[in-house]
């Protein structure tokens, strides 16, 4: 059984209020008592891409110093700029390619892939990316059941907004997991709404957003609510390849 945290959407920009939020959630993460086996951040980790930005990033999520108690996985969003990403969060030499990575965990693995496009608010996995996401999955050979995270849903989640800004050509995703049964589920951000959908016949789970909290249509006006408590997911995927998730606020 794999045991997933996840939070998105931090927007750090320099301010008291975005760190208060991502230390608050971050805090709740880090004490519990029995830590998952992996935290998921799927993407709008900066809101203005900047080093600074990721700099504090890496602070608070303990990618640097070693003190996160689990491993902290992360992908870009549209807020997201990948040469800073990778040189401030990464640690790792700058460069403008998707930023793509796997991890192999007990019980399952994760894909944390790239889906922003630079320049552009809406989301596209390129052809290097489905290239690397299929030759990862025939490295894994079928072995364990797989997660694929990114940040933009495929789906309309019935908000003018993210609707507006989500991911180009999911017909080609479509067309992957057709092929790969070993993909039991998909795991996105972007939205700022906690939701659960299905595509192409999988879970879709979109994480909460930790800077504010959509505020759907029949909810009354304006569309960020900034009053709402601090969002976070946690995914079970189980020996079934069956994913349940469960969401809570932190108040």
């Amino acid at each position: 059984m794999l045991v997933l945290a996840h939070i998105s959407d931090l927007h750090l920009d320099g301010t008291t209020r975005a760190t208060e939020r991502a230390r608050r959630v971050r805090d709740r993460l880090w004490e519990l008592p029995h830590p998952p086996d992996a935290l998921l951040v799927t993407g709008d980790i900066a809101d203005h891409g900047t080093e600074a930005e990721y700099e504090e990033a890496a602070r608070l999520l303990g990618l640097h110093d070693g003190s996160a108690p689990f491993p902290v996985l992360t992908c870009p969003g549209n807020h997201d700029s990948r040469a800073p990403y990778r040189k401030a969060l990464l640690g790792r030499a700058a460069a403008d390619g998707p930023v793509n990575s796997a991890h192999v965990l007990d019980g399952g693995a994760v894909l944390m892939c790239d889906s922003s496009v630079p320049g552009r608010d809406d989301g596209e996995l390129d052809a290097r990316t489905y290239t690397w996401i299929e030759s990862t999955l025939d490295e894994l050979d079928g072995t364990l059941p797989v997660l694929l995270a990114f940040h933009h849903p495929p789906v309309p989640l019935h908000h003018p907004l993210p609707d507006s800004f989500s991911l180009r050509a999911p017909d080609r995703l479509a067309a992957l997991l057709a092929r790969r049964p070993e993909i039991a589920g998909l795991i996105t951000g972007h939205a700022h709404t906690a939701a659960a959908t299905t595509f192409a016949g999988r879970p879709l789970v979109v994480g909460p957003g930790v800077t504010w909290t959509l505020r759907l249509p029949w909810e009354g006006e304006g569309v960020a609510d900034r009053d709402a408590p601090v969002g976070l997911a946690f995914h079970v995927l189980d020996d079934e390849q069956r994913l349940t998730s469960h969401f809570r606020v932190v108040t």
